[in-house]
């Protein structure tokens, strides 16, 4: 096996689980109608190594909602297995972009059965839900408004004109399916529900604790840390600027931002994209049959 099928290999074992063959046979392999064609703009954004700085910026501004936060605290199991909990959100993503509609409705169902156990009681008093559609609204628009930044900044095919609009519509499908109410259709839309939540956010003890976990402790080899945490600087540069105030987080020069996340991006890009052109011709295959 090459450096780049080695690499590869570890980096897909990292974000898609012990089972992430398997997934990314069913997910591809699977025929049936889809809700998305491969090139329409949501593949092309989901499918990029852009999505793991994404990802990283989504984690941070997703932990600015204390109520959102608090069941992440009293319900995740991030400290343990960190890599385990980013697997469930890769495959959740990857099915619902690019499998069957009947695999993307299952998995869906799967998500709101686990949301169902998350409930508590914050400090003041007031009780949260993990199924609330208002905080359903505020994850899926905080992971939306990240994938974008990301792939503006970082993708190998940047979005523009109707592409952009068409890319936040196709998200709220799986979203409203999820038990989001009235998702954003444009990214003018996008910008306004964003907006409409900013007087909720702040970071509390328990969002600082998280991300502090997420930077310093990735249960990674050392040899492989620069790399992840290249990934991380890069988030951490797409941040607003309160955002990043608010989470405690040093800024980050423009120069050096760009030039750690091309590095880190163009190296994904590089190990993975035989197992990409692999499931792509999965795809293609399950279609002609």
């Amino acid at each position: 096996m090459t450096l780049r099928e080695r690499l590869g290999a570890e980096l897909f074992r990292k974000v898609a689980g012990p089972n992430g063959e398997q997934a990314r046979e069913r997910v591809h392999g699977t025929p049936g109608p889809r809700w998305f064609a491969p090139d329409s703009p949501i593949a092309r954004v989901h499918g990029d190594a852009s999505m793991f700085v994404g990802g990283i910026r989504a984690v941070m501004l997703q932990s600015l909602h204390p109520a959102a936060m608090q069941g992440v605290a009293d319900h995740s199991g991030y400290r343990g297995d960190m890599w385990g909990r980013l697997a469930q959100v890769s495959t959740y993503i990857a099915m619902t972009t690019f499998g069957t509609e009947r695999d993307a409705l299952q998995v869906i169902r799967a998500v709101q059965r686990a949301h169902e156990s998350v409930t508590g009681t914050m400090p003041d008093g007031s009780a949260y839900a993990a199924n609330d559609p208002h905080l359903l609204g505020w994850v899926h628009v905080a992971e939306i408004d990240s994938f974008l930044a990301a792939h503006d900044r970082y993708g190998q095919q940047r979005l523009v004109g109707r592409d952009r609009d068409t890319y936040v519509a196709q998200t709220a499908v799986a979203a409203e399916h999820l038990g989001v109410i009235g998702a954003p259709r444009t990214e003018a839309e996008l910008r306004t529900v964003l907006e409409a939540y900013a007087h909720e956010l702040r970071a509390t003890p328990e969002a600082r604790e998280a991300i502090s976990f997420l930077l310093l402790h990735p249960d990674l080899p050392l040899a492989a840390r620069p790399g992840y945490l290249s990934l991380a600087a890069a988030a951490i540069g797409l941040l607003p600027t309160e955002a990043r105030r608010e989470l405690r987080l040093p800024p980050v020069p423009p120069l050096t931002n760009r030039v750690l996340g091309q590095l880190g991006t163009r190296t994904i890009r590089w190990a993975m994209s035989s197992g990409h052109e692999r499931a792509r011709g999965l795809q293609q295959e399950t279609a002609r049959a």
